[in-house]
């Protein structure tokens, strides 16, 4: 899809459980349009193969990160595995206000952070105008429970532990102003598109969030 320069563009932030296929529907977002561009993380761990710095992650010293975060530099950054991880303001403002969309896939504690920063913008910021934050749900647990076990790729206590957490995650549904119940692919996909089509057409108005739109649909993993 070609960029649409009189929609506006979004800050997409989607969250939810590991298993609800959350990343499908990120990877092909991507695919079938070209106007929406992951946003590149920066991170303290070492590149791992062929990861070149600037493309997958940039690859910061501990001190470097530690620096950038101390002058308030991040959108939103976390401890995970002991490495650190952050999405720099700087570049997702950068492909903001050249009409490009930013998708980021992460956690909610890392969506309850963007969400706090946007909050304190100005009205008329090109990120506040363009936030918009959705929950991808599994229609029940039982069903994210067998997605985990099916694709086989977790011991049985690791399943368990992402259970926990997704109780956890789902447990913030109402901080969301979208939620999409994933239950097939195809209609997940089309209920996300349209929603954000939506979004970029909605003109810019005062500061503050719209009210929640819960989408109903059922899709697949």
């Amino acid at each position: 899809m070609k960029s649409q320069p009189n929609r506006k563009p979004l800050l997409i932030v989607i969250c939810g459980p590991s298993g609800v296929g959350k990343s499908t529907l990120c990877d092909r977002l991507r695919e079938e349009h070209a106007d929406i561009v992951y946003s590149i993380s920066c991170t303290t761990r070492p590149p791992r193969g062929a990861e070149r710095d600037g493309r997958e992650y940039h690859f910061l010293t501990g001190r470097e990160f530690d620096r950038r975060a101390s002058r308030g530099l991040f959108l939103e950054h976390a401890l995970v595995h002991g490495r650190r991880y952050g999405t720099l303001k700087e570049n997702v403002y950068a492909a903001l206000n050249s009409g490009r969309s930013v998708l980021m896939d992460i956690d909610v504690q890392g969506a309850r952070q963007i969400r706090r920063a946007v909050a304190g913008l100005p009205p008329g910021d090109v990120m506040k105008e363009g936030f918009v934050d959705i929950l991808v749900r599994p229609p029940c647990l039982e069903t994210l429970r067998r997605r985990l076990e099916t694709r086989a790729e977790d011991k049985p206590e690791t399943v368990e532990t992402r259970l926990r957490n997704a109780v956890e995650e789902l447990a913030a549904t109402k901080e969301f102003r979208h939620t999409l119940v994933n239950d097939r692919l195809k209609t997940a996909f089309a209920e996300l598109t349209g929603l954000l089509n939506r979004e970029r057409r909605t003109p810019p108005g005062p500061a503050g969030r719209r009210r929640p739109k819960h989408a109903s649909k059922r899709n697949e993993p």
